[in-house]
């Protein structure tokens, strides 16, 4: 593994190997094994990725690839083919794949934590960014990368400190993300006027950065609202990523820690047509920088129809539990089941715009609740309506997917480990999110991305084109 791998920000660390103090206000660089060095990975692939990309499209620059109808249109753009997204692809019957990897396939090949059983998110993000399956080594580097880069400005402290505990933590954690702007490394190259083949290299510098200090603006957040104005505590750069920002939220509790590599894994990037990822990708094809660009797609994150769906969740679980108990018969919880669908709503957790079997994500997390917490009365209830749940839905021939999606258990574990405050699950999500919508908007720079710009059409110009 290298020694001190980045340093950024006036502070006092430890090395892990030497056990030295080091202080330092600018970068230090010295990789004594360069494949640990990730940019220079990347400045490596993205000359042969470009010339790629540029044949490509001088051989097939016209060729269609699929066709609009005014359905489309009308109903959220839902299925056009229309943007570029390289970390991750959604197909409907295998649910997400990071890099062409299954979520079962990457939990068997990336490298884990000492006596762990789940996949660092360094790893993920190394493939996610590289296309690579990583080293243990280079996870190791990763890690100890995030922590040196961790620190964060005093004002951004201050403001997150000032905040009143009334404030949602999904608009504080928006907000301290855009005062995170003032360190745009991206912002200060822009200014001086640097060639556009770079922007990639600052870009990715403030991905770096904005990952790194994620977890400390989150956690400082969960302590501010929920435990008093406690502070964080320390960045430990021996220890990986999650544990860090398990310890930060105050939870101490190795299965807890197991949890959050999970969940900070699984929920990384679901392709790029989502709210969250495709406003990264649509505010940074502006040359916004990367904190202003995920600050957006953090907005986009915190609605009702998206981040917020696990919270919607447990407050329906408990709605069941509070009328029928914990141990219902199945004939109860069905006749539950058609109430709420004959009164107009949804089962939350259920279904997927593109998913049309279950969320490979959903069932990992299953597999992880019947290891550590098969007897937890909740959990049994979601496995009682994961059973109960798609035959009804199927019944009434108006659902494509009746299975359940990665909303449907997630908030369970949490509750389950002690987290019970849902408002902050968003908050949770969001710091996963960005390992793969900024690992996008740095291949969008380096793959020189303009400004984002569909045409769009009034509804008496389309039935006129239509008519036609």
């Amino acid at each position: 593994m290298s020694r001190m791998s980045f340093l950024r920000n006036p502070t006092i660390i430890y090395d892990c190997s030497l056990k030295l103090k080091i202080t330092s206000t600018v970068f230090v660089r010295s990789l004594s094994d360069a494949s640990t060095d990730l940019k220079k990975i990347l400045a490596e692939k993205l000359p042969k990725e470009q010339e790629r990309i540029k044949e490509f499209r001088k051989q097939f620059g016209s060729t269609k690839v699929g066709e609009v109808t005014v359905d489309m249109m009308y109903g959220g753009m839902r299925g056009i083919k229309g943007l570029i997204w390289e970390p991750s692809v959604l197909d409907p019957e295998e649910g997400i794949r990071f890099r062409g990897k299954s979520i079962p396939e990457c939990q068997k090949i990336l490298p884990k934590a000492e006596g762990g059983d789940e996949p660092l998110p360094e790893g993920l993000f190394w493939l996610l960014i590289t296309g690579d399956v990583p080293t243990k080594e280079q996870v190791q580097a990763i890690s100890q990368e995030w922590a040196c880069r961790s620190a964060l400005p005093e004002h951004v402290t201050k403001a997150l400190n000032n905040f009143p505990k009334t404030l949602h933590p999904m608009t504080q954690f928006s907000a301290a993300i855009t005062l995170l702007n003032s360190e745009s490394e991206f912002v200060k190259a822009y200014t001086k006027g640097v060639h556009k083949g770079k922007y990639w290299e600052s870009t990715y510098e403030d991905t770096m950065n904005l990952i790194a200090k994620l977890p400390v603006v989150a956690a400082t957040i969960y302590r501010n609202i929920y435990k008093g104005g406690k502070g964080v505590g320390s960045v430990d750069p021996c220890k990986d990523w999650s544990w860090n920002f398990s310890t930060m939220l105050g939870y101490d509790n190795p299965q807890f820690i197991e949890l959050m590599r999970l969940y900070l894994t699984i929920h990384s990037d679901h392709e790029g047509g989502n709210v969250s990822a495709h406003t990264t990708h649509l505010v940074g094809s502006a040359l916004s920088d990367a904190y202003l660009s995920f600050a957006a797609g953090m907005n986009g994150l915190a609605g009702p129809l998206h981040g917020l769906a696990n919270q919607e969740v447990l407050i329906w679980l408990e709605k069941l539990r509070g009328e029928l108990g914990d141990s219902p018969s199945d004939e109860k919880m069905k006749d539950f089941i058609w109430n709420t669908l004959k009164s107009g709503q949804v089962v939350p957790g259920y279904g997927h715009a593109v998913l049309r079997k279950t969320d490979p994500r959903y069932t990992c997390q299953r597999e992880f609740a019947l290891k550590h917490l098969p007897d937890d009365k909740l959990f049994k209830l979601v496995s009682q309506v994961y059973k109960v749940v798609p035959p009804i839905l199927l019944e009434t021939g108006k659902v494509k997917n009746p299975w359940p999606n990665v909303d449907a258990h997630s908030g369970v574990l949490l509750q389950y480990y002690g987290m019970k405050e849902m408002n902050y699950y968003t908050v949770l999500f969001g710091v996963s999110r960005a390992l793969g919508v900024l690992s996008s908007l740095v291949w969008a720079r380096g793959l020189g991305f303009p400004i984002e710009r569909p045409k769009s059409l009034s509804s008496e110009l389309l039935m006129r084109c239509v008519r036609a």
